[in-house]
């Protein structure tokens, strides 16, 4: 018969014969209980389960298998084998330790920038004020817009390090990047994510490297940490290795960087948090986790030695991060920290509206598909999105298909301009081509310039118009382009849903950020401590042994 014992608290101890035996014994030794354990069931160990935080001590007779938990134990003759001992375990110890200490929060966990804004302020001061990392989703929006939100950050959050921004890769707008890290820089901003980006540039170095200086022990200091999210070795590579020459020498040479900050670049990885991306919303190669996380731990280690690095960069994990045991599994393949993006969109501090909140929380897993890129459309990258509910994807898919077909506006045929220019763009070509013109002339008139000597270009533009309005569309809840919505989603919606379902946390109101991280941690923990158990011979269901709740 096999028993759980609870045996208390970290520190705590088992007394025999008035002698401490500390709680990680391995070795087999005999028990006999002053007060005899109490037989349970399966479903009745699983819910002792649900408070982690005490320690078990496993024991057997030997006989017929069965599981409970009793008192204090004194060990004699005839008694019962020592099988194993579990210490304590807080949902705040789970990847690795120096993610918290050196971002200064409680959760390895990380609720990840969505583009458009809708990261909201409000759910990045949630997060910080509830001791957790997040980042603003400045991705797609104007300067004057992310330069609001950062002084609204700034000012509510004041000294707080444990908050952010995103920078979202604009090759078509190369002046957008440094613009966005001019405002990073005078606002303070301590934390900056980097994503979609397939090479190095000159903006993303320059963030990294400004401000690099020594402290009195000679150790490099950093203004700004950069988190690289990343899906390929060959670009996780880039970041874990420090900036390369040829760009410190450009900045250099341009007065943005002195030669003291090139110095201390060339010592130090330019990323301290490697972000791997998985099956996850909005830009993805669709990777399963398990297959790409253990490459990228073993490249970080790889560049370790080869660099002599003196701090370890973190690999964290990303995408398909739904449910408790996706957490727990994340962690449980070597992520030093997780980072949620999907699911965060049905909470309430969500930048989006009512009715695409309405219709993540009837998707389920096979809702979601791939569909042209807005930000990258002439490279023909994709982003994963909501296919439930909405026309986007095929409708972007045919645009994209135009594209590549017809040289210009003027080139395809009437009947497939009648379709776009009545169903898409709801406009002719030349008042479509006004209109993006307008928009152009104020976030980046180079591109205006281009787009009347390419008609090829001006095409894109008018065509990326569409893809772009549609997130904006989906997000103000526009209910006469309801068919259009984008909505950036993966997979993880699904069993979201699913885990979420007859608790509070299926409800609108309690849906907020915050209760998502707590009880993804808190689930995390129990569903580690059930597979500790089933190591020890104790079968114990991963899945639903932990419903969420209202956590404080």
């Amino acid at each position: 018969m096999v028993w759980v014992v609870f045996s208390g608290m970290l520190g705590d101890s088992l007394e025999a014969g008035g002698a401490p035996i500390p709680l990680l014994v391995r070795e087999p030794l005999r028990w006999r209980p002053r007060v005899p354990p109490v037989a349970v069931t399966p479903d009745e160990i699983g819910a002792l389960l649900t408070d982690p935080r005490r320690g078990l001590e496993v024991v057997s007779d030997g006989a017929v298998r069965a599981v409970g938990y009793g008192g204090e134990l004194r060990p004699g003759a005839g008694g019962f084998e020592a099988l194993g001992s579990l210490p304590a375990l807080y949902p705040e110890w789970l990847g690795d330790p120096t993610f918290a200490s050196t971002h200064r929060v409680r959760f390895p966990y990380i609720a990840g920038e969505m583009a458009n804004g809708i990261s909201t302020t409000r759910m990045v001061v949630a997060m910080a004020r509830a001791g957790m990392l997040s980042f603003f989703g400045a991705g797609g929006l104007g300067t004057a817009r992310v330069e609001a939100a950062l002084r609204e950050l700034s000012e509510t959050l004041r000294s707080s390090p444990n908050w952010g921004v995103n920078l979202l890769h604009s090759p078509n707008e190369p002046g957008y990047e440094d613009r966005v890290i001019d405002l990073v820089h005078h606002y303070g901003v301590v934390n900056v994510s980097v994503s979609a980006f397939m090479d190095l540039t000159p903006a993303v170095v320059r963030c990294a490297a400004t401000g690099l200086h020594t402290d009195p022990e000679g150790r490099i200091i950093r203004r700004t940490r950069l988190f690289a999210k990343v899906s390929r070795p060959e670009v996780a590579e880039k970041f874990m290795s420090p900036a390369p020459d040829e760009l410190l020498r450009v900045l250099l040479e341009q007065g943005r960087l002195t030669a003291d900050e090139v110095s201390l670049a060339r010592r130090i990885p330019l990323a301290t948090d490697v972000t791997v991306e998985a099956d996850s919303g909005g830009h993805t190669d669709n990777r399963p986790l398990t297959v790409v996380l253990p490459v990228m731990l073993a490249l970080r280690d790889a560049l370790s030695r080869r660099h002599g690095y003196a701090e370890r960069v973190r690999v964290g994990a990303a995408g398909g991060l739904g449910d408790p045991l996706a957490v727990a599994s994340a962690f449980a393949c070597g992520a030093d920290y997780v980072v949620t993006g999907t699911v965060n969109q049905r909470s309430v501090e969500a930048g989006t509206s009512d009715e695409v909140k309405r219709l993540l929380a009837e998707a389920d897993l096979a809702d979601v598909t791939m569909a042209p890129a807005s930000d990258m459309f002439e490279y023909g990258v994709k982003v994963q999105v909501l296919r439930r509910g909405t026309m986007y994807a095929s409708r972007a898919a045919g645009l994209y298909e135009a594209y590549c077909r017809y040289d210009s506006l003027e080139r395809i045929p009437t009947g497939v301009r009648d379709r776009i220019e009545r169903d898409l763009l709801r406009a002719g070509f030349d008042e479509a081509w006004a209109a993006t013109r307008r928009y152009w002339a104020d976030r980046d008139p180079d591109q205006i310039a281009v787009a009347e000597r390419d008609p090829k270009h001006r095409m894109a533009l008018v065509f990326r118009s569409y893809l772009g309005q549609a997130s904006r569309w989906a997000i103000a809840g526009e209910p006469s382009r309801r068919a259009d919505y984008q909505v950036w989603c993966g997979p993880a919606i699904g069993s979201f849903n699913r885990w979420v379902a007859g608790s509070p946390l299926a409800e609108q109101q309690h849906c907020t950020v915050v209760q998502i991280a707590r009880n993804l941690m808190e689930g995390a923990a129990v569903v580690t401590r059930a597979r500790q158990l089933g190591s020890y011979g104790v079968r114990v269901s991963c899945a639903g042994n932990y419903v969420p709740r209202l956590l404080s």
